[in-house]
């Protein structure tokens, strides 16, 4: 099972705690998308943020190179831990 959940915690408190508070509906018109339901998917861990959206995205939230990097990475490797578990798991059987 794909994992989300850093990027997700990510967003949503970077979101939350920047100066102009922008809601998810404006989060997701500033990003170029029609409404706030993109922002809902990453912060509900469903999505993650596609990768040719990672530098604007971390434009407007202030978010650091490092901590979008460190996040999207844990994610990746509980992606893979998840993959292998499941892969023994399978074989076991």
């Amino acid at each position: 099972m794909r994992c989300f959940k850093n990027i997700a915690k990510l967003i949503r408190s970077k979101r939350l705690q920047h100066p102009k508070g922008y809601s998810q509906s404006e989060l997701s018109h500033l990003l170029g998308y029609k409404n706030g339901q993109f922002i809902s998917n990453v912060e509900r861990a469903l999505c993650n943020i596609p990768l040719k959206m990672l530098v604007k995205v971390s434009d407007v939230l202030d978010i650091n190179s490092a901590d979008l990097k460190t996040a999207i990475l844990q994610d990746h490797e509980e992606t893979l831990n998840n993959y292998i578990k499941q892969s023994l798991e399978s074989a076991e059987v």
